[in-house]
């Protein structure tokens, strides 16, 4: 199967099996039935051919690069639900990718086949109440202690995406050091039913259809193995990076094809809708939205291939990941508010989608780093580079 027919299924998939049920829950995934309906449409999207392509050859994918993700992953992500019905939806896709770059073989039998085939949900669990780690992972405050065998875990965790119901947590934890420096930190795989973990709430959000909610999860004398250590001990950070850059892109992907809908919609409104003795589409004010529409959903494609060309090549690739995350986290929300606002009360509503969408893309603003520190970051990259200075 070439690409191109790849990405024509997709959204044949999409449309098809994946929409109906999106917009008969108003895209709140529980409401639609949780992980029974993700285990139908992964079926489905099996049936179809259009499952996983990300996912490595030997765990039964196709092995897409960043690159020729790009328009699959769009195409997914045209309904909310749609990465989780092909199963590119975070935080499994970022995990699968941790996954297969770093896990032995035996962790990879018993953690990426199955996660990467779809037997099992994953999360990834690193963000904290405050002073533990969130935007500054460096203050990393979850302890990971030495004992004859493994390790022995506590903390806190909250905004774990996917917790409620995954099979297994990579966890980052600190093994050297004090919160505020930067190293020390080490990934640790722990199933779900390991004795001191416990997913204790859902953290209420705006956003409704991530399968397992963005929870809070306590350790309590949490043991992990030796052979449950993910990569190198006090190498967490670095590892970190090897799923941080690729995810943020997957998200840009995924959320453009959101934001296309969301404007899709709105064209297709005001060419129908007859006001003030013309069309709404042949206003002027609303052409200059709909052709700002097009320049930030071609911009943040551009940007996009940048940085997924640059991971491609082997490159780290942080400044163009930063740049795509911040400027397609921004670019899709406003497609999305003008599409919102040419819709006029419909906009607002369950009658149409675009609400849902804005809802649901909000968020991306502040998930996998606000934008601020991502400016913050390039900021400083850009002195010491242009200045030859190291700050």
């Amino acid at each position: 199967m070439t690409l191109d027919e790849l990405v024509t299924r997709t959204r044949a998939f999409v449309d098809t099996e994946v929409l109906p049920v999106e917009d008969e829950y108003d895209g709140d995934v529980e409401a639609a039935g949780g992980d029974a309906l993700r285990v139908r449409l992964q079926e489905s999207a099996r049936a179809a051919g259009v499952f996983a392509p990300q996912v490595p050859v030997d765990c039964g994918g196709l092995g897409l690069g960043m690159v020729a993700r790009s328009a699959v992953f769009e195409e997914a992500g045209y309904a909310l639900f749609g990465p989780m019905a092909t199963g590119i939806a975070a935080p499994d896709e970022g995990n699968i990718h941790l996954l297969d770059a770093v896990a032995t073989e035996t962790q990879r039998a018993r953690y990426l086949e199955p996660l990467a085939r779809g037997r099992m949900r994953s999360a990834f669990a690193m963000t904290e109440p405050a002073p533990g780690a969130g935007s500054d992972p460096a203050a990393l405050n979850t302890r990971a202690t030495k004992v004859d065998g493994g390790w022995i875990i506590n903390g806190r965790k909250w905004f774990i995406t996917g917790a409620d119901g995954a099979g297994f947590f990579i966890t980052m934890a600190r093994t050297s050091g004090a919160p505020g420096e930067s190293g020390g930190a080490t990934m640790f795989l722990m199933p779900a039913s390991t004795e001191g973990l416990r997913v204790v709430r859902h953290v209420g959000t705006v956003d409704k259809s991530m399968i397992g909610g963005h929870c809070e999860i306590v350790f309590t004398d949490a043991f992990v193995p030796d052979a449950e250590v993910l990569g190198g001990v006090d190498e967490g950070f670095r590892y970190a990076q090897v799923r941080l850059g690729p995810a943020r892109m997957t998200h840009v992907m995924r959320w453009t094809g959101a934001a296309r809908r969301a404007h899709e919609v709105a064209v297709r409104h005001v060419a129908g809708r007859t006001a003030f003795g013309a069309r709404l589409a042949d206003l002027g004010m609303i052409q200059q939205m709909i052709a700002d529409n097009e320049i930030d959903l071609a911009a943040t494609r551009a940007l996009l291939l940048v940085a997924c060309g640059e991971l491609d090549a082997g490159q780290r690739a942080s400044a163009s990941t930063s740049i795509a995350k911040t400027f397609a986290a921004e670019a899709l929300h406003r497609v999305v508010d003008r599409a919102t606002q040419m819709c006029g009360g419909l906009g607002v509503s369950t009658e149409l989608p675009v609400a849902r969408i804005a809802r649901e893309i909000r968020p991306f603003r502040i998930y996998d780093g606000p934008s601020e520190v991502h400016r913050w970051s390039l900021a400083k990259r850009a002195i010491r580079t242009i200045t030859g200075t190291p700050r």
